[in-house]
């Protein structure tokens, strides 16, 4: 955080990161055509840095495997994510990082639903209704200081 600014949860909890998945002969072989599933979307969101931790959202349990659900089929990806506090101000910016990362590196064909897990969050229907809303999204990423941060949270941390 910049200038100062009081962090909501400044103690985190740290989870154990899950690791690299060890792919298969198949998943290997580009003549193969795998279905995308839950790990590969969950490898897709490891990378995605926390708006006010130098942490993962793997890192702060924001993201689970267990959260994330895939058809292939369907070309639907939904995943469930959980703000580290019930009233965390950044639970809108997590979901937004979340989303982008996915459009950024889903084909076009996929139905992203992007929403808090239910329960974990005192403002969980406002930010699903605007995590849901491709105009407020699109709009949103049309603010260059939100793309900004967007960004910063979709980049390597070194």
């Amino acid at each position: 955080m910049e200038g100062g600014t009081r962090l909501e949860n400044a103690n985190p909890l740290i989870f154990q990161r899950s690791g690299e998945r060890q792919l298969t002969t198949e998943e290997e072989d580009e003549e193969f055509a795998d279905p995308i599933d839950d790990r590969e979307i969950f490898d897709i969101l490891l990378t995605i840095n926390d708006p006010e931790h130098p942490l993962s959202l793997e890192e702060l349990n924001v993201v689970e495997q267990v959260r994330v659900r895939v058809s292939d089929n369907d070309s639907t990806v939904s995943v469930e994510f959980t703000p580290t506090i019930p009233h965390c101000s950044m639970a809108t910016l997590i979901g937004l990082s979340i989303k982008v990362k996915l459009l950024r590196s889903l084909p076009e064909r996929f139905k992203i639903d992007v929403h808090i897990t239910p329960g974990a969050h005192a403002s969980e229907q406002a930010v699903n209704k605007q995590l849901g809303d491709k105009e407020r999204v699109a709009a949103a990423l049309e603010n260059s200081h939100l793309l900004e941060v967007v960004n910063q949270c979709l980049s390597s941390r070194t």
